[in-house]
C-alpha cells in the first residue's frame, strides 16, 4: 500500500498558437507525458544531485504516441528555423503562489514543415527530456510562427 500523504503530483501541458501573416490559424492545448528520466532529474534537482534547468523546447515530426519511457523526440526538427532552443522561463501562479513553471518561445519557420511533436529538455543537445507529446500535424509555411508555451504544475 502506498501512503499518499504528502505526495506531490506533477504534470504539465503545452499550448500552441499557429500564426500565418499575423492571423491566428489555431490555438490549442494538450496535456503532456512526463518522462521517467524527467521525474528522476526533478528529484535530483531537488536535492542538488543533478543540475541543469529544463529550459529548452524542441519541435519534431514524429507521430508515435508519447510514453513515459521516451528519452528524446522521435524525429527532431533541426532546420527550417526551428531547432531546439532556449525558451523564456518564468514561474506563474495557478492555484498557489509560483506553483507553475512556464516556458515560452516563438518559432518562426523558414521553410515548409509539418510539426507533430514537442518536448522539453535540460540541454541544447542530448540532455534529459522532461516531457513530450504528439498532436495532429501543424502545417508550417515559411514565415509562419508557432508560439509554444509549456506549463508544468507542481501540486494539485
Amino acid at each position: 500500500m502506498v501512503n499518499k500523504i504528502g505526495a506531490i503530483p506533477v504534470g504539465g501541458s503545452f499550448n500552441l498558437k499557429h500564426y500565418r501573416k499575423g492571423e491566428l490559424l489555431e490555438d490549442f492545448s494538450i496535456h503532456n507525458t512526463v518522462t521517467t528520466t524527467g521525474k528522476a532529474e526533478l528529484a535530483g534537482l531537488t536535492n542538488g544531485v543533478t543540475s541543469g534547468a529544463f529550459t529548452y523546447i524542441e519541435l519534431g515530426t514524429g507521430t508515435t504516441a508519447a510514453l513515459a519511457a521516451n528519452t528524446a523526440l522521435e524525429t527532431p526538427i533541426t532546420a527550417a528555423g526551428m531547432p531546439r532552443i532556449t525558451s523564456t522561463a518564468s514561474r506563474v501562479t495557478t492555484t498557489g503562489t509560483d506553483d507553475t513553471a512556464r516556458l515560452v518561445h516563438t518559432f518562426t519557420s523558414t521553410a515548409t514543415v509539418s510539426v507533430t511533436e514537442i518536448g522539453v529538455f535540460d540541454a541544447s543537445s542530448a540532455g534529459v527530456m522532461l516531457a513530450r507529446q504528439t498532436f495532429a500535424a501543424k502545417g508550417m509555411e515559411a514565415d509562419d510562427t508557432l508560439i509554444a508555451t509549456y506549463s508544468f504544475k507542481i501540486g494539485t
